[in-house]
């Protein structure tokens, strides 16, 4: 993956399109050097001339399927594409609103569909066709969804108790503080000061 990957950031799941996606560039494949084989006995140069476009435009499609992914991390979901010229889209997951996947009779049969991500963001919506195993990326994205919140609402009861206990240890040095000028003016001796100061940090 050519997306760099942020603080703390874990890829949990790579898809990619199905591998029907080469059903067509492998029969191409297979025809070609059928013929090829065949026009190898005849005239040699002339299966070579057919069967090794045919290997190049696979290893082509090849490079493009391997590349073409979608990631998804604990904190978006990543669309990357192209070998020479890459592309790289994300969706947030606390922009995500709704996830979904499709699949008619054929993509059931061979696990293959369209997977449907509604964000709150300029682009709207954003389909990823041919998914495999499209119900997986579904429930993973939701999946990390959850993770996310539930990190969020942590990370923010953490913060809430890190202020709090700020708060405190403020509020104990202004105690401390006129407590010891109490003492400075003669109000309270330095026993009842130290006992006063050490009931407020035990407390």
């Amino acid at each position: 993956m050519k997306t760099d990957l942020k603080k703390d950031e874990i890829i949990v799941l790579v898809t990619r399109t199905h591998w029907l996606s080469f059903f067509f560039p492998l029969l191409f494949l297979l025809a070609s050097m059928a013929a090829g084989i065949y026009l190898t006995v005849i005239i040699a140069v002339f299966g070579l001339l057919i069967i090794l476009p045919a290997l190049l435009y696979f290893g082509y499609r090849y490079l493009i399927w391997s590349h073409n992914i979608w990631a998804v991390t604990n904190l978006r979901v990543i669309d990357e594409e192209g070998f020479f010229d890459i592309t790289s889209k994300e969706s947030p997951l606390d922009k995500i609103n709704n996830v979904s996947f499709s699949q008619h009779l054929i993509g059931r049969i061979f696990n293959y569909g369209d997977v449907d991500i509604q964000t709150a963001a300029e682009i709207g919506e954003t389909t990823y066709k041919f998914v495999h195993n499209p119900d997986i990326l579904k429930s993973k994205i939701t999946e990390m969804q959850e993770n996310y919140k539930d990190y969020q609402a942590k990370k923010q009861a953490e913060f809430i108790a890190s202020a709090m206990e700020k708060k405190n240890e403020t509020d104990i040095a202004a105690e401390i503080e006129k407590l010891h000028q109490l003492k400075v003016k003669g109000i309270i001796t330095e026993e009842e000061f130290n006992a006063r100061k050490k009931k407020l940090l035990d407390s």
